[in-house]
């Protein structure tokens, strides 16, 4: 317990990770939601995803919804790129946060990006390359790290092993991925401390899902062994077009309140945060996974 930092950062991944689940939003109430975040407290936005509009068509119009938002002072804003196309388009609008994904389980990727995991990750060097010459970051996101749906289990050191190979490619940080809900604090535990055995100086982030209730149970377990930058999506937003009953992202709001119970410090105003998540809600017409959302914190009262 004595890891746990007293700070973290949370990535609000709604906007992208969220959104491109739903049916098409207009690029206006994108853009809305995304800025209405930046007024929480929040210190990252994943805004938008630059992909192939065939394959994601939810997210075909990311450069007009990044075009028609001002940045809020003080937050940083990443985009979701595929590949160096992906990124060229990332960087002709505007970003210097990249992220990329290669899944540690091949169907997984083969049906998410076409191309066997080794064929990802020989691209994302070039990507990481790419951005670091023009003056960005990048971020190496491992999908399916906890399990995958077509294949079931994804052996740590796979996952740990594609890991390193971003790191040693130069990737700014590392985020696993529990793309399909299938962690479990022991499992999060082992991959965490894999890969923090084998590269301790390297930054981690995780990026956790609710499919299965245990997505704040392993948010807690990485806490314990002093992950400090975490995923979470607005009104329990999300989930992933190529794992079929895979639901949304833990909630940011939900996220926020744990760790302010906890004493860790998020810099994240949770009233607004919970207005913002009642946005979400109305954005998209339908009801929100969030539990905080219906019942609201402990210390709110009925009159």
């Amino acid at each position: 317990m004595s890891d746990i930092p007293s700070s973290v950062v949370l990535r609000e991944v709604g906007p992208r990770d969220g959104l491109q689940n739903e049916a098409p939003v207009p690029a206006a109430r994108k853009a809305e939601l995304i800025a209405a975040l930046g007024t929480t407290g929040l210190s990252r936005i994943e805004a938008v995803a630059f992909v192939h509009p065939k394959a994601i068509p939810q997210m075909a119009d990311a450069a007009e919804v990044w075009a028609a938002v001002a940045p809020a002072p003080g937050v940083g804003y990443s985009a979701l790129v595929p590949n160096l196309n992906g990124a060229r388009r990332a960087l002709a609008a505007g970003f210097t946060d990249l992220e990329v994904v290669v899944s540690a389980s091949e169907t997984h990727n083969l049906r998410n990006v076409n191309r066997t995991p080794e064929q990802s990750l020989d691209g994302i060097a070039e990507v990481i390359d790419f951005a670091h010459r023009s003056g960005a970051t990048c971020q190496v996101i491992v999908a399916t790290a906890f399990g995958c749906p077509y294949e079931g289990e994804v052996p740590a050191e796979r996952v740990a092993a594609f890991a390193l190979r971003a790191v040693a490619d130069g990737a700014d940080s590392v985020c696993f991925g529990d793309t399909t809900g299938m962690g479990s604090p022991p499992r999060v535990r082992r991959l965490t401390g894999l890969f923090r055995d084998q590269a301790p100086d390297s930054r981690l982030a995780l990026h956790l899902h609710d499919t299965r209730g245990t997505g704040l149970a392993n948010l807690v377990a990485g806490l314990e062994l002093g992950v400090a930058e975490f995923d979470a999506s607005v009104g329990g937003l999300g989930g992933c077009p190529y794992a079929p009953g895979a639901t949304g992202n833990i909630a940011s709001e939900e996220a926020v309140y744990l760790l302010q119970e906890m004493s860790v410090h998020t810099g994240v105003d949770l009233e607004a945060l919970l207005e913002v998540a009642a946005l979400a809600q109305e954005i998209v017409g339908r009801e929100l996974p969030s539990r905080l959302l219906k019942a609201g914190p402990r210390t709110r009262l009925s009159v």
